[in-house]
């Protein structure tokens, strides 16, 4: 997994909502025929709550119903939330991403079948950046860092040689990825980050050593 995600809700900010648990009784703006629908229903019914669900298969059309006060709020995954506020409802009023989560919606990189070296590589590219950000190592000092005596930084980054061979690639390979792409941290800023417009805190997507999920594979 690379990123963890969660279903959340979206309320106008003049409405001074704070808290889901705020919309009993509202008006639910969701897509029929997800299981975005069946974790509202579901959330609802464990808090014993009571929701009126606007169902329109459309995303388009969804938001402008949103966007006309037809629902009090509208539910999806809260990087989904993030997205259309920037890009689909700018000009029309602000918008908070209120802070629960309703479900579990963790994402990653999805390769074919049966191709166990690609699986291989992509999974230990991801492995590599996840502990790049652990042991410091970032686009900017990743030369630097050549020389370190750490042996545990040789093998990342291939002064130790070995692992490149064992996937199939160059001993430098993830010296590359970090040096172009970065470490996860620095893909994550850049991307969606608090200084993008979708303004994302890491939360669950910190490191397990600050408090969140991401935890790497070691290099052996």
């Amino acid at each position: 997994m690379n990123f963890y995600d969660g279903q959340g809700f979206l309320v106008p900010a003049k409405s001074n909502i704070k808290s889901a648990k705020e919309l009993n009784g509202a008006t639910i703006c969701v897509q029929p025929g997800t299981t975005t629908e069946l974790n509202l229903a579901d959330w609802f019914r464990k808090q014993k709550m009571t929701f009126k669900p606007v169902l329109i298969e459309k995303l388009d059309e969804l938001l402008q119903a949103y966007a006309a006060g037809r629902c009090d709020a509208y539910t999806t995954d809260a990087s989904g939330l993030a997205a259309v506020r920037v890009a689909q409802l700018a000009g029309k009023g602000e918008h908070v991403i209120l802070p629960e989560r309703v479900s579990k919606e963790p994402l990653g990189p999805i390769v074919r079948h049966g191709d166990d070296q690609w699986l291989d590589l992509v999974k230990w590219t991801l492995m590599g950046m996840i502990e790049a950000e652990e042991m410091g190592i970032t686009s900017k000092n990743v030369d630097e860092l050549l020389k370190s005596d750490d042996p545990a930084i040789k093998r990342v980054l291939g002064v130790t040689p070995g692992y490149g061979k064992a996937i199939g690639v160059d001993e430098k390979w993830m010296y590359n990825v970090i040096k172009l792409v970065g470490n996860y941290g620095e893909s994550y800023e850049r991307n969606v980050g608090t200084s993008t417009p979708l303004k994302l805190e890491r939360g669950q997507n910190a490191l397990w050593t600050n408090g969140g999920l991401l935890y790497a594979i070691p290099f052996r």
